[in-house]
């Protein structure tokens, strides 16, 4: 992937490991630094934008190097993971009284729903009963729409725990917490250490320990950082585990949904596939399976002129204000629906930008709390509700993409491809197969479709095949996503900077990040963001004095929060004018350049 340097800097592609070095961003942890493959990602075009995703991605792969930082191929994970492992396979010798429960925040939560429904029906096809469940902040809702308020409620997350446990004597908790900051999963964990006799706690993050979040969590005198520490300890004599490798920054500064997901993804499989196995849980077993993952990632993006041709049609439509549908079959389904529900919170944007749906609905999710159509469009997430509610309004400015595999309904396939095809030529295809065999109507899906990325793979064992094919569908998704939103103009360098502020996380993240962009102080930058909060130039009393939790509540309700902030900050005008600025250039990376230049 050789790239030409810009004069003075770093080579765009370059090796070099410089987001670890002590002096890059000391003061962020690893999953909230910016990463120096991707400082233009803003500027570059839909090839070169996954080109330097690509770059990314394969930093999670890269060997220990001589900085304090595990890696995902590290010696001490992969024998944390033959040990988690081990205990897993403790419970699958006495399913009745034990379970095993996945749960996390946002992209977490919906991937501990989507490992632990695929853990259980691998299960259940292994003559095994189901031993795993799932818990997501804010319950079912999450799973497509931005619940974030209930991140922050460490006393929810114990109280979930405890519901969904009741009546075991032995539970394996599995906790994600990315950036090792999630209150809802601290809570959790500390509900684990205050009953040993019930609990053994795993932690999944990717930053090392002494970056976890150092804040007193809402309501208690608990720091993440002080449960973390209490982990370690225990860890010493396995009576708790953690899992926590650094990755590198993401592509967009923050962004965990992408390789903090498919590392969460990777870890959890490879734990649970050891588990499930015949043979002795082994070191080099391990190792190799997670390498195989390395190949997967390198596979996809073999296809990456393919990939970028996506990217920039599904840019083009959010360009134009139209819409991007995956319409899914199976787990590929499921992750088109994951990837379409995390471009909300993450970009700002409106639920229908991106949606994803998946053949059988509810019935093919399996999910708590069932259909939840009734709660409102954004929760209808069937092919039927697609040809009733969206088709009709399709246009040749929209995307469709279609996500399957040769063990899917080609047929079925073939038969949506043509009601799509009626109303738009936008329509594309990424479709999995294996090695010498094709289905028969492939042939005709791909007259229909604008473009086809075919994934032919080697022959593998069904269960990892089906896992190669999840993640690189993954990888896919979040490169077409990403890309479009950044030809949007969503992205500033590489800062989410329409993010919703909706959490302590993300209000933290929003007020450094105008601080980094702005030059301002840590102060002037909090309070530009409270001022666009509020819609107001002068801060009352009363809003000083509010709670956090109130802060992020009331920007629930806003819209670019963070572009309003910075354009004040850097232009000292109103936030009327600052409205007036956006509206004449709703191109945020445009209209922050254009300030730039004028201040």
């Amino acid at each position: 992937m050789a790239a030409v340097a810009k004069p003075g800097r770093m080579n765009a592609f370059s090796t070099t490991h410089d987001w670890e070095s002590a002096d890059y961003e000391p003061t962020l942890p690893v999953t909230e630094k910016s990463n120096p493959l991707t400082r233009d990602i803003d500027r570059a075009s839909a090839s070169s934008i996954v080109k330097m995703l690509q770059a990314c991605d394969a930093q999670m792969f890269q060997e220990k190097s001589q900085t304090e930082y595990q890696r995902l191929l590290s010696e001490e994970i992969v024998k944390t993971l033959m040990e988690v492992a081990e205990r897993v396979r403790l419970i699958l010798k006495d399913p009745q009284d034990s379970l095993v429960v996945l749960s996390g925040c946002g992209t977490s939560g919906r991937l501990a729903f989507f490992m632990a429904s695929g853990f259980n029906r691998e299960l259940q096809r292994l003559n095994y009963a189901p031993i795993c469940s799932y818990v997501i902040a804010g319950g079912d809702r999450a799973l497509f729409s931005s619940q974030e308020a209930p991140e922050d409620d460490p006393t929810l997350g114990a109280l979930r725990l405890k519901k969904v446990s009741e009546g075991k004597k032995r539970v394996l908790f599995i906790g994600v917490s990315c950036g090792l900051s999630a209150p809802f999963v601290a809570g959790q964990l500390d509900f684990c250490l205050r009953h040993p006799d019930v609990y053994t706690p795993v932690l999944v993050g990717f930053n090392p320990a002494h970056q976890a979040r150092n804040e007193p969590l809402p309501g208690c005198t608990l720091t993440f950082r002080s449960v973390v520490t209490r982990m370690e300890e225990l860890a010493k004599t396995q009576k708790a585990f953690l899992i926590n490798p650094a990755l590198g920054p993401e592509a967009i500064s923050g962004s965990s949904r992408m390789k903090g997901g498919s590392a969460t993804k990777i870890l959890l499989e490879v734990v649970f596939s050891a588990s499930f196995s015949r043979t002795p849980v082994t070191f080099n077993g391990i190792l190799q399976h997670m390498r195989s993952y390395k190949k997967a990632l390198d596979f996809t993006y073999s296809h990456s002129e393919e990939i970028a041709v996506l990217t920039e049609a599904a840019g083009r439509s959010l360009q134009c204000g139209r819409q991007v549908c995956y319409l899914g079959w199976g787990s590929l389904g499921l992750l088109g629906l994951i990837d379409a529900s995390e471009c909300k919170p993450t970009f700002g944007a409106d639920y229908e930008d991106i949606r994803g749906f998946v053949s059988g609905g509810y019935k093919e999710l399996g999910n708590n709390e069932g259909d939840l159509t009734l709660m409102g469009p954004e929760f209808s997430i069937s092919h039927d509700d697609f040809l009733d509610r969206v088709l009709p309004r399709l246009t040749d400015d929209d995307t469709v993409l279609l996500l399957y595999s040769d063990s899917d309904d080609v047929d079925e396939v073939a038969k949506l491809a043509h009601r799509v095809r009626e109303k738009t030529p936008n329509i594309h295809a990424a479709y999995h197969q294996t090695d010498g065999g094709t289905a028969a109507q492939q042939d005709d899906i791909n007259k229909l479709c604008s473009s086809t990325i075919n994934f032919t793979w080697s022959q593998e064992t069904p269960k990892r095949l089906q896992h190669m094919r999840e993640l690189s569908t993954k990888l896919l998704l979040n490169a077409v996503s990403t890309g479009a939103h950044i030809l949007k103009g969503k992205v500033f360098k590489n800062y989410m900077v329409d993010l919703q502020v909706t959490n302590s996380k993300l209000y933290r993240r929003a007020a450094r990040l105008l601080q980094e962009l702005s030059s301002h102080s840590e102060s002037q930058s909090e309070e530009a963001l409270l001022k666009a909060i509020y819609q107001v130039d002068k801060l009352s009393e009363d809003i000083m004095t509010c709670s956090l939790d109130t802060h992020t509540h009331t920007a629930g309700k806003a819209k670019k929060v963070v572009p309003l902030a910075l354009v004040c900050l850097l232009t000292g005008c109103s936030i009327k004018e600052a409205e007036t600025r956006l509206e004449h250039q709703p191109i945020v990376r445009e209209a922050v350049e254009a300030c730039l230049k004028s201040s």
